[in-house]
């Protein structure tokens, strides 16, 4: 499915390694979903982004979405969406766990943090391809998301 907008949805992507960036990247490009990409290497700089802080973020977009890795440095996903999810400036963004883990208390935790959804990010390239391409679908063309500022 293609999805097409005349905007671009703005995604952020929170993900310490650049691997599986470019991978979110590159299946965001093949799934054909219509975005920017914005990419955060751990929770402190995605909540620098968010809110804007410093020259490097200001006037940046507010994102549409937020994919999260749960496991980073400095401030990982669980801390992350703790504090975002606290902020009333940012609750309402859906935030979905996009990780590796598919421990069960990884995934109570998250929704118990006001995580949108749960992902355990496949293996397999043209499956990923195909995550991304429904996560897409869904987001993007079957839900309403509240208007940016």
């Amino acid at each position: 499915m293609i999805i097409e907008h005349s905007q671009p949805f703005d995604i952020l992507l929170v993900e310490d390694e650049p691997a599986d960036a470019n991978l979110v990247r590159a299946a965001l490009k093949e799934g054909r979903v219509f975005c920017k990409l914005h990419h955060a290497i751990d929770g402190v700089e995605a909540l620098a982004f968010l809110r804007r802080e410093g020259d490097a973020y200001r006037g940046a977009a507010q994102p549409d979405l937020i994919l999260l890795d749960l496991n980073m440095p400095r401030m990982n996903g669980r801390e992350f969406l703790a504090a975002a999810k606290a902020d009333p400036a940012l609750a309402a963004i859906p935030i979905v766990v996009l990780t590796t883990s598919d421990v069960e208390r990884d995934v109570v935790a998250s929704y118990q943090l006001g995580a949108a959804g749960y992902i355990t990010k496949p293996v397999d390239m043209e499956q990923f391809i195909d995550a991304i391409r429904q996560i897409g679908s869904y987001w993007f063309t079957l839900t309403r998301l509240p208007q940016k500022e």
